[in-house]
């Protein structure tokens, strides 16, 4: 069963969350706040021309609007507006999964997503505190099922950017066009819960080390994609 989102259930979703220790043991930290908020500013100065020049080629090739926005469900069940740069067709309703031959993506979408330029403007949410650049995927609210105790473990810390299990999965996108039949029933029976161990798992060794050294992978892989 999944959680829709509603204000009501929204409200909800953050008394649970916050009224649930954590099952097992506490998860660990990472990378500190003021850390991922200077790295972030940085960022977002350095590529706010990319970002500019990137936004002006979504509008002259697919129109507005140039980002995108999505309520996803953060740190305490708190829900915030996650921005990328779009990449689908404005204003097309569908599966809230994305498989590399989805025919909502643009041809520029196509190539924003393969290098992850489409998430330049994540920085925004990591600079205002929303996210952290390495901690667990944030999902949508559709998505977040309560029943399961791993969401409490992993909805006590920001989302990142990046993590462990979205390197492992960085193609889960292709992984998603070989599914025969529902896409989204495979999501959420199959890769989701497998997605929500690695990250617990993850969370409960992780050190601001393993963090830096995650984000250095990261970039190493951006850079692979790049040169291809």
């Amino acid at each position: 069963m999944s959680f829709v989102l509603s204000n009501k259930s929204a409200n909800a979703m953050h008394a649970e969350v916050a009224s649930e220790s954590v099952a097992a043991q506490e998860v660990s930290s990472g990378i500190p706040r003021w850390a991922d908020a200077a790295i972030a500013a940085i960022g977002l100065i350095v590529t706010a021309p990319v970002i500019a020049a990137l936004a002006l080629a979504v509008a002259v090739s697919s129109g507005l609007p140039v980002f995108f926005r999505q309520k996803r469900v953060g740190q305490g069940g708190r829900m915030f507006d996650l921005y990328k740069l779009r990449t689908m067709k404005p204003s097309v309703e569908g599966p809230q999964i994305t498989s590399r031959d989805d025919a909502r993506i643009t041809s520029l979408g196509r190539f924003l997503r393969r290098t992850k330029l489409d998430e330049l403007p994540t920085l925004w949410n990591v600079l205002c505190g929303d996210m952290a650049l390495v901690g667990p995927r944030p999902e949508v609210p559709r998505y977040v099922n309560l029943d399961n105790p791993g969401w409490h473990a992993v909805l006590k810390v920001r989302p990142g950017i990046t993590d462990p299990v979205t390197l492992r999965l960085r193609n889960e996108e292709d992984l998603l066009a070989q599914v025969r039949g529902d896409s989204e029933e495979y999501y959420l029976n199959e890769l989701q819960p497998s997605k929500l161990k690695g990250y617990v798992a993850y969370l409960h060794e992780r050190t601001w080390r393993s963090d830096v050294r995650v984000l250095w992978q990261t970039l190493v892989e951006l850079g692979i994609k790049s040169g291809r």
